[in-house]
């Protein structure tokens, strides 16, 4: 009884309204179909979750030893392309900077929109040669008024700012963009830089961007670092730092350094216009217009550049249900982009097999797909499932080694946070049950793939809550769909189920993990993660 589950086990003879003969049924059922059908699925599922993280640990193995060659090896951004500061010149006066325009997409952004538009106005470059435009996609009138009376206000002190509203929200953040580029005013300029709401640029960041595209004719980006100015207001934002850290100090250094290609970040980033306007511009067709642009462009040819040393300060989702949106919008739609170009990416002429192979196999496969799936599958689904069919076995290096050695690497970029890393895998994996749902329905151009959902963003709110000696909203009104989630209710029952049934039969001891994560579950499960912010 200690090495098969049974019927028995299941449902035991005291349960209310069991009977022995119910019970004796199930048992046989389960045995009958045990050996031809659930012990070669189970063992299949096995297999492919194994092959699955070979290739997400040789991949981390790859990005790991680049990163260190890059760090040892690798000549400075400034050393490897031509760069020079531009000065100005007492000939020909502020000629000498080309004419940038920065874009700033807004959409009901009441808590940041004056940091934002405040940063891009003090930015170190002649005003002369510089257009800040504020796309305003609000649907609330009386934001719309005070971002509308912000532009006024910076425009009354000299600053080229224009405030520009659509008719219709068609495209969301991509349509905005892309309607921006049409004014007359936009002709001279060379390059535009896009800053989300909540980014806070320094004021020398074109003064150190602009030159790599002025003197390197091949780069048509330059990417910076985002840097979290509340990574610490909870324990769901260090999560979150951690990821992200892992993206910026490893995957985009790769990137750039390997194949001059990366995936832009949608901000804090500077385009040169005529690489976008080659690559067919901003399209909609997915929720990742940024890495649409950029996959467009890199097959073109161009070259990207992402300077990790500059950093542009942001702002990270500090609610769940905001995370969440997040999180399915950027797992949607590198999925459903992947459906839409990999054979337009197979029939590219202009670039070379190795970075077709890049972008195909690394970049999107196993970073944008495998990665979800086989966290999620092997971890909350298929190892669990082992524990109730013993005769199914699981090889220790890749149940235990091999994912350690991942986690590991995944945490070089967040040193600080080292002590959090257990409970970020707990995390992660729940999380994965999102992402892999979402994957899925990018790949299947599903309902929702091409659904929207503006990140909010608190801005200062809580801080100056604090500062006023004003104690933290705690109160909010109850809305049993934001607080309870039945998904992760239910994987927290199975998994309990499973740990015990390890605990009392099992021959694995993975009691200790499932127990930690269900734990994990429960919590996200009943809503207790993030910052709880009042309803409006």
């Amino acid at each position: 009884m200690g090495d098969v589950i049974s019927g028995k086990n299941l449902i035991p003879e005291s349960f209310p309204g069991a009977s022995v003969d119910l019970a004796a049924q199930i048992g046989m059922l389960w045995d009958l179909i045990k050996a031809p059908l659930i012990v070669p699925l189970l063992q299949l599922a096995v297999y492919i979750c194994l092959a699955m993280t070979v290739m997400l640990f040789v991949e981390r193995l790859y990005m790991g030893i680049v990163i260190i060659l890059v760090k040892l090896f690798w000549k400075k951004p400034e050393k490897r392309y031509n760069w020079e500061p531009i000065r100005d010149d007492l000939e020909i006066g502020n000629s000498a900077f080309p004419m940038v325009l920065i874009q700033i997409p807004m959409f009901n952004e009441k808590e940041v929109y004056k940091i934002s538009i405040g940063a891009a106005c003090n930015l170190s470059w002649p005003s002369d040669r510089l257009v800040i435009q504020v796309l305003d996609d609000s649907t609330d009138y009386v934001i719309k008024d005070m971002i509308e009376k912000e532009c006024q206000r910076w425009a009354s002190k000299g600053v080229n700012i224009r405030y520009q509203i659509r008719e219709s929200r068609g495209g969301y953040k991509a349509g905005a963009l892309k309607e921006g580029l049409k004014h007359d005013y936009v002709k001279d300029c060379e390059y535009v830089t896009i800053f989300d709401a909540d980014f806070r640029p320094e004021p020398d960041f074109l003064r150190r961007a602009i030159p790599f595209l002025e003197f390197n004719p091949q780069i048509a980006l330059v990417q910076a670092r985002w840097r979290f100015v509340n990574s610490d207001e909870c324990l769901l934002t260090r999560m979150q730092e951690m990821s992200l850290d892992y993206h910026f100090t490893v995957e985009q250094e790769v990137g750039s350094a390997t194949h001059a290609f990366f995936g832009f970040n949608g901000t804090g980033g500077v385009w040169r216009i005529a690489a976008i306007n080659e690559a067919g511009g901003w399209k909609d067709r997915t929720t990742v217009e940024d890495m649409d642009l950029a996959v467009r462009a890199g097959l073109k040819g161009w070259k990207f550049l992402y300077l990790g040393d500059l950093q542009v300060k942001s702002e990270l989702p500090s609610t769940f249900k905001a995370f969440r949106y997040q999180q399915h919008r950027w797992s949607c739609g590198p999925a459903n982009l992947f459906r839409k170009m990999v054979m337009e990416i197979v029939k590219n002429k202009k670039v070379t097999l190795w970075k077709k192979v890049y972008v195909i196999y690394s970049f999107f496969f196993v970073r944008k797909i495998i990665a979800h799936m086989v966290t999620f599958f092997f971890f909350c689904v298929v190892l669990p499932l082992t524990i109730l069919v013993p005769e199914v076995e699981v090889p220790i290096w890749g149940a235990i080694y091999i994912p350690c050695i991942i986690t590991t690497l995944n945490s070089v970029g967040t040193p600080r946070s080292i002590h959090l890393l257990f409970y970020w895998i707990l995390f992660e994996n729940v999380m994965s049950l999102h992402r892999t749902k979402a994957t899925f329905i990018g790949l299947l151009d599903a309902k929702r793939s091409n659904e929207w959902v503006v990140t909010e963003k608190l801005g200062d709110a809580l801080k100056n809550n604090k500062t006023a000696g004003k104690p933290a909203p705690k109160k909010f009104k109850f809305n049993i769909g934001d607080r309870i989630h039945l998904t992760e209710l239910g994987f927290a029952v199975f998994l309990f189920f499973t740990g015990c049934y390890d605990f009392m039969y099992g021959k694995h001891n993975y009691f200790i993990y499932i127990f930690l994560q269900t734990i994990t579950f429960l919590i996200v499960g009943f809503g207790y993660v993030g910052t709880i912010v009042p309803s409006s």
